[in-house]
């Protein structure tokens, strides 16, 4: 898959946020019979083989037991060298693994292709999902592959069997019940103000219920979105967006505020506290790359309209605002708000040849263009070939500080080339310590800012 060589492709969208996606690794028990714990030895060195190979470490079948809490640790991201993405897992392959004892609030999916487990290690397997990580991942997500409708009886049973003493009521809600809830947290939100705008005229005894109605369909609308056969398509069946639950959440802020100020200025303490409520299916706009490719994106997509309806004025309005976004990311990465302002002045000079375009593959075009001419100056100072440099450049340990394979590097260094075409060389312990440390000072600090988009 990762080669290209498979049906199964891996998005563009992926591949821009995360060129070395997906990066993963294998673990399961080598204690079975003897036949086939020969035949898993040899596949589990392969493994380890590309394991070792990814993170520069030296596990072997011999000290397997290193190999799994290494994994563990590098799956968890506790540590700080993990926050790193070089040090970075996206997948892990397990069989009959990591069902206790162990804890990762960043892992958000957990795929299962069997059939259902026994009530115990049914919730120790879903409950590695249900970690609270940061703003973006406030559910876990099960995705099954065989027998749906024995799952769903398995989970029940489960949960009714650990949550009340096999008592009480299935606390699991499936697809029917949390669009129900949803759909009729929108009817509520519509029935008191039809639209984001009539939550102005609303009364001030209106508006507390707003505040609980809009945080009822806020829950909801984050709850529906957590399954995978949601699709925003569905919301227009029930006269909803996503603008109009943005728009909706402005006025819920505004609203807040209002109530918090007239509480302040009556002075009176007997005035109900309106409990603070962070809303969760919000999405939070960062300046970051990815948003301002998909601004680009929008803008050229604008540009595709008859001549007659097109406007100068608003054209360089839309640039000038656009310019003035790039700066201040700019602040945080200069190198990519350059490559940035560059297209956005080729936009400016010539807008006709960007229509249709995808402005997500020519930004990337340019970025690693600037990678690689970054590392063919480097090549081509210290007599090497490119394709080594670069293998290196793109396996490079920001965190330590370290490359995948130093010695191997230093080897592939042409000294003798170096030697007879520059005057006064260094001796070749000098010339490796040099190149290497140019490499990291130099080199490395010159492309981290295009490559960390």
């Amino acid at each position: 898959i990762k080669e290209g060589r498979d049906t199964l492709k891996i998005s563009d969208q992926i591949h821009q946020a995360l060129p070395d996606f997906p990066k993963f690794a294998i673990t399961y028990s080598l204690t079975e019979n003897d036949d086939k714990s020969t035949v898993n030895q040899e596949e589990m060195k392969e493994s380890l083989q590309d394991y070792n190979k990814m993170f520069g470490t030296h596990y072997g079948i011999d000290n397997i037991t290193a190999y799994n809490d290494n994994l563990n640790e590098r799956i968890a991201r506790k540590e700080k060298k993990y926050i790193d993405r070089h040090q970075q897992l996206d997948l892990v392959i397990v069989v009959d693994r990591l069902l206790t004892g162990f804890d990762a609030p960043c892992l958000s999916t957990l795929f299962v292709d069997r059939q259902p487990m026994k009530p115990q290690n049914l919730i120790q397997a879903f409950s590695r999902t249900n970690r609270l990580f940061d703003s973006n991942k406030q559910y876990g997500q099960i995705v099954t592959f065989q027998n749906p409708d024995g799952f769903k009886k398995a989970i029940n049973d489960a949960l009714q069997l650990y949550s009340m003493g096999g008592e009480g009521t299935p606390l699991s809600e499936d697809w029917d019940t949390v669009k129900e809830s949803f759909i009729k947290s929108i009817h509520a939100v519509h029935a008191l103000a039809e639209t984001p705008k009539d939550v102005k005229m609303l009364s001030k005894k209106q508006k507390k219920a707003f505040i609980h109605l809009f945080r009822n369909l806020d829950h909801d609308f984050a709850h529906i979105k957590a399954f995978t056969r949601y699709d925003e398509s569905l919301l227009a069946k029930y006269q909803f967006s996503e603008e109009e639950y943005e728009d909706y959440a402005g006025m819920y802020k505004n609203v807040l505020e209002e109530l918090k100020v007239e509480k302040e200025d009556s002075g009176n303490e007997k005035e109900p506290v309106i409990d603070d409520y962070e809303l969760i299916a919000y999405n939070k706009l960062l300046i970051d790359f990815e948003y301002l490719v998909e601004l680009l994106q929008g803008f050229i997509e604008s540009l595709n309209q008859p001549s007659e309806n097109f406007k100068e004025k608003d054209f360089e309005e839309k640039i000038r605002q656009l310019q003035e976004v790039i700066d201040e990311f700019s602040q945080t990465n200069q190198k990519l708000g350059d490559l940035l302002s560059e297209i956005l002045d080729q936009i400016k000079n010539d807008k006709d040849q960007f229509i249709g375009q995808d402005i997500s593959v020519l930004i990337n075009q340019m970025r690693y263009a600037a990678i690689d001419r970054e590392i063919t100056a480097f090549a081509s100072k210290w007599f090497f070939n490119p394709d080594d440099v670069r293998y290196e450049v793109f396996n490079y340990n920001y965190l330590d500080g370290t490359l995948a394979n130093e010695n191997n590097f230093k080897e592939k260094a042409d000294y003798t080339g170096y030697s007879a075409n520059t005057k006064n060389a260094l001796p070749k312990f000098k010339f490796r310590k040099k190149m290497v440390d140019a490499f990291k000072t130099e080199l490395m600090e010159n492309v981290r800012p295009l490559l960390n988009a």
